[in-house]
Formats: structure tokens, C-alpha cells, sequence
């Protein structure tokens, strides 16, 4: 059985990168061996960077975000229970509200982990969700 993985924005950040390509070839695992779950906020989030930072149109964006739906196994809605859930996690945690949404989210997902290189790797969300940042051992000291 695959383990519910829930993907935060830079996961599908590095699915296109160019220059990062050890990032990338970690992501192609992740989608390989998990369950992979996302909420609309990742894509949002995602389609803003690729408009700003990498300047791509939105036909690009949009040919995309129909492969992410393709390789993603759920794509979750934001809805009012996954805010009161997220203001609860961030009076707890501390992350910015944003980071709590994607916490949110995964929680309501029923996720094992959430995969980014955002928060503490290895904290665990409501004594559930465990935080795993997939790019940690490429990191340089």
C-alpha cells in the first residue's frame, strides 16, 4: 500500500525546474511511490510563481496543471472547515496561515505526511501528520 502523501507548492515548483534537476528527480520518486494528494491552494500558489518568477503564459501554466491533475491521485477543495483548521494550527504551531492552510488540508486529506521543504522537517502536525522534507539530504553543510 502507498502511503497518502500530501504536496506542498515547491514539490510541483521543482516537477518543471530546469536547473534544479536532483529536486526534480526526487519529485518524479515521490509521484512514483505515493499516493499523492494537493489541494487547490498548492496549484494557485504554484501557477503565481511560474507567472512571476518564470514568466510563463498561461497556456503553459495551463498544460501544466492538467499533468499535475493527471499524476495527482486527489485534488482537495478548500472549504470553511479546513480554515477554522488551519487558524487552530497556526494558534498552535506558529507557521504562517498560508503554511497552515497546506496543514489544514493535508490533515482533512488524511495524510501521513506532507511533503515540503517549508516547515520543520520531521515536526508532526496534531500528533498525525509528520512534516518530511523530501530535498533534506541534498542540503549542504
Amino acid at each position: 500500500m502507498r502511503d497518502r502523501v500530501f504536496l506542498d507548492t515547491n514539490i510541483f515548483i521543482y516537477l518543471y525546474s530546469e536547473s534544479e534537476t536532483d529536486k526534480r528527480n526526487i519529485v518524479y520518486q515521490i509521484f512514483d511511490f505515493n499516493y499523492c494528494v494537493t489541494s487547490l491552494q498548492a496549484l494557485n500558489e504554484a501557477s503565481n510563481v511560474w507567472f512571476r518568477k518564470y514568466g510563463w503564459d498561461g497556456v503553459k501554466i495551463h498544460r501544466h496543471l492538467d499533468n499535475i491533475e493527471l499524476l495527482c491521485d486527489e485534488i482537495l477543495m478548500i472549504g470553511r472547515s479546513t480554515i477554522d483548521k488551519a487558524l487552530s494550527i497556526k494558534d498552535c504551531y506558529g507557521y504562517s496561515y498560508y503554511d497552515c492552510l497546506m496543514l489544514s488540508s493535508a490533515l482533512e486529506g488524511n495524510c501521513d505526511l506532507i511533503m515540503t521543504e517549508d516547515m520543520n522537517n520531521g515536526q508532526v502536525i496534531h500528533e498525525h501528520l509528520k512534516i518530511s522534507n523530501p530535498f533534506a539530504k541534498l542540503e549542504k553543510y
